[in-house]
């Protein structure tokens, strides 16, 4: 595929901004927080107090007349999908950037995560359709090829069906996978489908929201374009009692997804416009963390 120059530039910026991130803090958290799928034998070390006496070769202690204990390894081998919303409502953004953009740097943040740990990355990318399927290789040169696929990539529906992609990750990931959903979840019945992926993988769900979008400001006559249906209304937004009908409807429908999200029993990692965005993800995985010991 050849790139442009611009997202190529775009892509280096991505790696530079979020290499000394991964490197000081999210590998590490990343690491532990997604343990393999099993221990693999590595050699033997002489026992010394304090080992497991149960680690302890008999077999061999018989044969050298010292005690050795069998040392074990990580069997890492996971896989981490990214699951990308490119619907038209990423197109919005109140702050310096747009949700897609925010997207795009954490989906960074987690691919060479990943890489760095030697995991597999795969991307999908949807609207209301599977936009695109990228199956799951190794590799840095990979994390690149996916960031610049989420950067450049032009979708060809403006909706969204979270159940579409769902529906394609269950098929398409044979093995049980870390899948992280980057979405803002701007879509209906997606709780059943959501609590199923579930219980056959490692589901994240990553809501990215501005704060401004339940709230519109005085402006007098505006005209709104529906970024995912193309529809267009003027409405006017000096009108006091619109502005509050607004609010209670968007506050009403984000009530009703999170909601959704919670009933889903799926992990969730909430990211708002304007905050540091690793600043979440980060807890998410020292949480996780916690959890785990």
């Amino acid at each position: 595929m050849a790139l442009s120059e611009e997202v190529l530039k775009k892509v280096r910026l991505l790696d530079i901004s979020t290499r000394k991130l991964v490197n000081n803090l999210l590998a590490g958290e990343y690491h532990t927080a997604f343990k393999g799928s099993g221990m693999t034998f590595a050699d033997f070390r002489e026992y010394v107090a304090g080992d497991d006496v149960r680690s302890i070769s008999w077999t061999l202690m018989a044969r050298t007349g010292k005690p050795y204990i069998k040392r074990f390894d990580e069997e890492r081998e996971l896989t981490l999908m990214l699951a990308v919303d490119v619907s038209g409502s990423g197109d919005y953004g109140s702050g310096p950037y747009l949700k897609s953009e925010i997207m795009a740097f954490i989906a960074a943040a987690l691919g060479f995560s990943a890489a760095r740990n030697n995991d597999r990355i795969g991307l999908l990318l949807f609207t209301d359709r599977v936009e695109l399927f990228v199956p799951p290789k190794k590799g840095k040169a990979h994390v690149q090829r996916i960031l610049s696929e989420i950067i450049s990539f032009q979708p060809n529906h403006r909706g969204t069906s979270l159940e579409v992609a769902i529906d394609q990750l269950m098929q398409g990931l044979k093995k049980k996978s870390t899948i992280f959903i980057l979405s803002d979840f701007y879509d209906k019945e997606f709780e059943r489908p959501l609590r199923q992926l579930g219980q056959k993988h490692d589901a994240i769900a990553v809501l990215v929201q501005d704060p401004t979008e339940n709230e519109i400001p005085s402006m007098g006559l505006v005209s709104f374009h529906d970024a995912e249906s193309g529809e267009q209304v003027v409405v006017d937004t000096s009108d006091s009692l619109f502005r509050k009908h607004f609010k209670e409807q968007t506050e009403k429908m984000s009530k009703q997804r999170e909601a959704q999200l919670r009933k889903s029993r799926v992990d969730i990692v909430k990211i708002d416009n304007g905050e540091k965005f690793i600043d979440p993800l980060l807890g998410y995985f020292r949480n996780k963390n916690r959890l785990r010991r």
